[in-house]
């Protein structure tokens, strides 16, 4: 079992536009986290699972690839799809990686390409409830 925490959330409001930061967020059962534009029983993209190792090493900021929730402590690298993230009463349930898409190349050309299998796990909220940076996560089987 793999734990970390939760340094920052961000919530995707409108497309196009910045991600907005929350100190907190509340993550609907089959849905996705309340108000984000990818919160949708239709959608296997629900919640974007970054770590903050990663986008220091690529001197990217919290927030700027759209992940939802900000992690430190964490290898995501060594998630497989199926593999359930704990945080507290929550739980997300790990589809696969994320990838990138032309919008790393807007951020910074070549990103795209260098962020390839790096670029955060997508998951689905299987148990809703409340989340806000500092709480602890974990990864189990």
């Amino acid at each position: 079992m793999q734990s970390g925490t939760i340094v920052n959330l961000h919530i995707a409001r409108v497309k196009g536009t910045p991600s907005d930061p929350v100190s907190d967020a509340t993550a609907l059962s089959g849905k996705g986290l309340e108000g984000d534009r990818s919160c949708n029983e239709n959608n296997m993209r629900q919640v974007l699972v970054m770590d903050k190792e990663t986008l220091d090493e690529f001197g990217l900021a919290p927030g700027q690839i759209k992940e939802n929730i900000t992690t430190t402590g964490l290898d995501l690298s060594q998630v497989e799809p199926g593999q359930v993230f704990f945080v507290g009463d929550v739980t997300l349930e790990a589809v696969g990686e994320c990838e990138p898409c032309g919008k790393m190349d807007a951020i910074r050309q070549g990103l795209r390409e260098e962020i390839n299998h790096r670029r955060g796990q997508l998951a689905v909220v299987l148990n809703g409830g409340g989340i806000k940076v500092g709480d602890t996560i974990r990864i189990e089987p």
